[in-house]
């Protein structure tokens, strides 16, 4: 039997989920997709991955997984719930050789170590560490970086603040880390009935790849200068920038009027006036 007839012989996932007593828990963000033709669509944002090497996190079940594998793809799979460990195993034994488990906690792993070669990033994120691990991958001081493409799910609110423009509701910090050197856009809605247990809201699969950034900046100071932004938003820049050191300078050496609230600055501007922050700070 080749692999694909072996995953399609594989019972079906709810079987999986009770046998192995994988209802979902709360605490860790868990949310399950089931629905094989959906999970299949999210494979395939990426592009072909017959061969390819894919890093997942948060399997769960293995719902997605069975996807990727199906599409040929090479998994390194973490997942810190012990009880989806033997679930794992089954599929792995479905797909030889081409699925690696790795019993640990996504915040605390070094990916490019771990994966040690190239790779897009393919997950149905746990909702408590989603944010938090895209912002350590697009802040990698390494650009390009390890991960060839990442295709991730989100609350659709999140998404939304990924991929905004500038004087959006949505726009904010999150949208100008993505923006500053990658090209991010939403593949997929999905509304909460197609997840067991069904959220409160709906989610959506965002695809991000490398891009040129739009000026070399230090990561840092770019961090620095959204966090303070966007810290106080509805303030003008001018109040809320001024407890960052040198900020206030660094905006009129921009050339930008300190009366702007953070949202009206597009991200070449942001990225710009981080640039000189930093510059002067390093002059000072």
């Amino acid at each position: 039997m080749n692999c694909p007839e072996a995953i399609a012989a594989l019972p079906p996932l709810r079987e999986v989920i009770a046998r192995h007593g994988l209802a979902a828990k709360k605490s860790l963000g868990q949310n399950f997709l089931l629905d094989l033709n959906l999970l299949d669509r999210i494979a395939r944002v990426p592009g072909p991955l017959d061969g390819a090497a894919v890093y997942e996190v948060g399997p769960g079940p293995g719902g997605l997984t069975r996807a990727l594998l199906k599409a040929g793809a090479r998994v390194t799979a973490i997942e810190r719930d012990d009880r989806a460990l033997p679930a794992l195993a089954e599929l792995g034994e479905a797909a030889p050789g081409r699925l690696r488990v790795v019993a640990e906690d996504a915040m605390a792993v070094d990916e490019p170590t771990l994966v040690r070669e190239p790779a897009h990033v393919v997950s149905n994120l746990p909702y408590n560490i989603g944010t938090a691990l895209l912002v350590r991958w697009l802040t990698s001081d390494a650009w390009p970086p390890w991960w060839l493409s990442l295709t991730l799910m989100f609350q659709k609110e999140v998404a939304q603040r990924i991929v905004a423009a500038p004087g959006s509701d949505a726009y904010g910090r999150l949208a100008v880390l993505a923006q500053w050197r990658s090209l991010p856009r939403i593949a997929l809605e999905l509304p909460s009935r197609a997840f067991t247990p069904p959220p409160k809201v709906s989610s959506a699969v965002v695809h991000i790849v490398p891009a040129e950034p739009i000026r070399e900046v230090p990561v840092a100071a770019l961090g620095s200068i959204t966090a303070a932004a966007f810290g106080q938003r509805r303030k003008m820049l001018r109040a809320s920038l001024k407890a960052l050191p040198g900020a206030l300078d660094a905006l009129a050496a921009c050339g930008i009027d300190g009366e702007r609230r953070a949202e009206t600055l597009d991200v070449a501007e942001f990225v710009g006036l981080a640039a000189a922050w930093s510059a002067g700070r390093r002059s000072a």
